[in-house]
């Protein structure tokens, strides 16, 4: 059976996996009285809670005897790594972007590994159904970035559609019938090539996608590179500098049709199949029959940006909530992700029973802390930092610096661009977008952007929509300012109760509720000045026989401020952390006897002058 490979990328919420529901539905891939989920891809409880792709996965349609291979890969620019290491399986990809919001910083991103790979895109402008749409002004910015990053003629050849992924139709032109799918099916098999490959030689594949099942073990998934994979037969597995990792067998072959795996005796070179047997193989390694001694060549991944401290919960309430609770449960499930998650890197850390983690962004850590946090664990994570280097010619400390684009509404554009310069961002572009907005473009440290999502959606009344991408290593910027006000700490063990946090919502904003266990370092709120203040949440009011009017008033309170786990991790200062539960997440100081924090206060107020 002939075969094409190609992969769907594009920016977060641009409509991959919405496509990828309509192709496999008009290819038939499922029975026509099956219930199947709206995107059906992402079958992940976060995938599903979020509305976004976090993993890539791959599913495989025949379309007029010809099976297609389709990988849905991530559209958030901190799972990249997702993207990257796909597109080595694949031969063609379709470029999916929005009809209205035009070329994003991820489709940049996508858009430079593809071309890099010397693929030539096909150009989709879905959601042409929008009320806002501009699809030709879109397609010219396609153009743009695609000149600007630097294509061949032959690329910037590349062919167009138009499309609603939604309502399941695409075209080659505007004004086309809008009928169904089927022109896209046509323009992959006439214009994706067939994988160039060859079948004489010994097995050999790269390893893609790594995955655990509770039955088969260890799951990989690739694309055979050269020769026939047959089940049960000998394989060894060669990391990237030659040397022999394990030897084993395919105990199990597997291809893919619809959502489902199908266990198969034999796959032909160029297709993309998902091996079991292998108890040590991971990505990028290179399994391949005895005979062969060299490594296949691997996409190196780009390295992380930025590192968070996950440490043991030393806390009063540790062990309470959660059932794995040790340094060494800890260690083994970071260096198990490790395994699976090419763009974590993981090393012990100076402090006791505690481990930096490095990454993408906040996002990638927080949806492992997250998926942690739900197998049971308890964790303290420290604040986010970014990961500097010395310019070996300069000699210079560099540090890791974004694209921003944002869009908002005329009437907020200044207070953002005086927040994004006081985070030393400096201004690219400034354009109408439409509608009444602008479009913001900035240069700003990793750093300038830890914790500003929240503050930007305050200033922009929640319209506001920012996107960044990595863009390099670039100068030190220089000290950025911090968080601006301190926090209300607890001094006592305890619940909460509601006429002591009655009396102290005057001083701030809370973050618990009456009710609540408290104990000493325990963060109860924002102060609503510069320093902290140590309060007593469990004051409790004294009774006494005398009655008079307005003693007993109601106590209203303002409802408390509820943080998700990555505002949480975004809010935090140096001195504090985040402590994680299964049932709970709570914010706390570093030292929680409130001497102990005067004196290390003191210890790093003298090393910095």
């Amino acid at each position: 059976m002939e075969l094409r490979n190609v992969a769907i990328i594009a920016h977060v919420d641009h409509g991959k996996t919405t496509l990828v529901d309509n192709l496999l539905k008009q290819a038939g891939a499922f029975r026509a009285n099956q219930q199947v989920a709206e995107r059906a891809m992402d079958r992940n409880d976060l995938e599903r809670e979020r509305g976004i792709t976090i993993l890539a996965k791959s599913t495989a349609v025949e379309w007029k005897g010809v099976k297609i291979n389709i990988v849905d890969t991530p559209g958030h620019a901190d799972f990249g790594g997702e993207v990257e290491r796909i597109l080595s399986m694949v031969d063609g990809a379709i470029v999916l972007c929005d009809a209205a919001e035009g070329p994003l910083p991820q489709t940049k991103f996508v858009l430079t590994k593809a071309l890099a790979r010397g693929l030539k895109p096909i150009v989709v402008i879905n959601k042409v159904d929008r009320q806002d749409a501009r699809a030709d002004e879109v397609l010219n910015e396609v153009f743009d970035l695609f000149a600007a990053l630097g294509a061949s003629d032959e690329q910037l050849d590349f062919h167009t559609m138009f499309a609603s992924g939604r309502q399941g139709w695409a075209d080659l032109t505007m004004d086309g019938p809008r009928k169904d799918l089927s022109p896209m099916f046509d323009l992959i098999l006439s214009h994706v090539p067939q994988p160039t490959v060859d079948a004489t030689a010994p097995f050999a594949m790269n390893a893609s996608i790594l995955e655990a099942d509770p039955f088969l073990g260890r799951i990989l998934t690739g694309r055979i590179e050269q020769g026939v994979a047959r089940t049960n037969m000998p394989v060894r597995v060669l990391r990237q500098d030659g040397s022999v990792v394990e030897t084993g067998r395919l105990t199990k072959l597997m291809t893919f049709s619809g959502l489902e795996r199908v266990p198969v005796d034999e796959v032909q070179a160029g297709d993309i199949c998902a091996i079991a047997g292998l108890s040590d193989a991971t990505i990028p390694d290179t399994i391949a029959s005895p005979e062969v001694t060299e490594p296949l060549h691997a996409i190196p991944i780009d390295p992380p940006t930025l590192s968070m401290t996950f440490r043991i919960n030393d806390g009063p309430l540790g062990g309470r909530e959660g059932k794995k609770v040790t340094s060494r449960q800890i260690r083994d499930r970071l260096f198990k992700e490790i395994e699976g998650n090419v763009a974590i890197k993981v090393k012990v850390s100076e402090e006791v029973d505690a481990f930096e983690v490095a990454g993408r962004g906040e996002l990638q850590l927080g949806v492992l802390i997250e998926t942690m946090r739900r197998e049971g664990f308890e964790l303290t994570i420290g604040r986010p930092r970014v990961l500097t280097q010395v310019n070996p010619e300069t000699g210079e400390k560099e540090e890791p610096f974004e694209e921003a684009v944002i869009d908002v509404d005329e009437e907020y554009s200044g207070v953002v661009v005086e927040k994004m310069s006081v985070r030393k961002g400096m201004m690219q572009d400034m354009r109408p977008s439409g509608g009444g907005k602008v479009r913001l473009t900035f240069h700003i440290p990793s750093r300038g952007l830890i914790g500003y999502h929240g503050e930007f959606m305050t200033d922009t009344r929640g319209t506001g929509m920012m996107n960044r991408l990595f863009l390099g290593y670039q100068p030190w910027a220089g000290p950025i300012e911090g968080r601006i006000k301190g926090s209300l700490i607890s001094n006592s063990d305890g619940e909460a109760v509601q006429y002591a946090l009655f009396s102290l919502q005057e001083r701030g904003t809370l973050f618990v509720d009456p009710g609540a266990k408290v104990y000493t370092g325990l963060i109860l709120g924002e102060h609503s000045r510069e320093n902290d203040l140590d309060v007593n949440p469990i004051k409790e009011k004294k009774l006494t026989n005398v009655r008079a009017a307005g003693k007993d008033e109601a106590l209203l309170l303002v409802p408390p401020r509820r943080m998700s786990l990555e505002q949480a991790i975004a809010y935090i200062e140096e001195d504090e952390l985040v402590e994680v539960t299964p049932t709970a997440v709570r914010l706390r100081k570093r030292y929680l006897d409130p001497h102990e924090r005067k004196k290390h206060a003191k210890r790093s107020d003298s090393e910095a002058a």
